[in-house]
This record gives structure tokens, C-alpha cells and sequence, in this order.
């Protein structure tokens, strides 16, 4: 009877730290890490956006990531360098100035 207690209580303490030490590291991961994968340069009409987000580059990540949410809810990320959205970059930046 005192081994299997001793199990049980050696069991708890396990599942208890595995389950706080695997809920740290993927918090840190998402706050550390790019958000965009992968870019898009083909052009969306303005008619679609909801949201333009600009994120700038940091120690999260080394690119500056433009996230465009579209009236679907469906989040697109934007190649920064494409002409077109540098141009809707500017546009943001200008606005926010004055």
C-alpha cells in the first residue's frame, strides 16, 4: 500500500511540472518568432481590406511583416518591398503623422 501511494504522488508531481513546463515555452514561442510564413506580392484590391497591421522588425523577428485582414476575416501577409504595398505602407505612415 505505501509503494502504490508513493507512485501516485511521484505520478501527480510528474503531470503537474509536464503540464506547467510544456504551457511556458509555446507562450514564449509565439511572442518570439515572425508571424508571417509566407508573402504575398499579387495585388488585392482595396475593396477587400478590413485591416492593414504593420509590424515592425525587432528582436521577435528580423522582417518588417505587413498583415492585411480582409473583410472575409481571412489574414493575408504582404511582401513589404511589392510596390503596391509600399504605397499603402507610405499612405499609413503619412496618416499617422499628422
Amino acid at each position: 500500500m505505501e509503494t502504490q501511494t508513493k507512485i501516485i504522488c511521484l505520478l501527480a508531481i510528474y503531470l503537474t511540472c509536464s503540464a506547467v513546463s510544456r504551457g511556458m515555452p509555446m507562450a514564449r514561442m509565439s511572442e518570439l518568432r515572425c508571424v508571417c510564413i509566407s508573402t504575398e506580392t499579387k495585388f488585392i484590391s482595396r475593396k477587400h481590406y478590413q485591416n492593414v497591421e504593420i509590424i515592425p522588425k525587432g528582436p521577435h523577428c528580423k522582417n518588417v511583416e505587413v498583415i492585411l485582414t480582409l473583410k472575409n476575416g481571412q489574414e493575408v501577409c504582404l511582401e513589404p518591398s511589392a510596390p503596391w504595398v509600399k504605397k499603402i505602407v507610405d499612405t499609413i505612415l503619412d496618416s499617422s503623422k499628422t
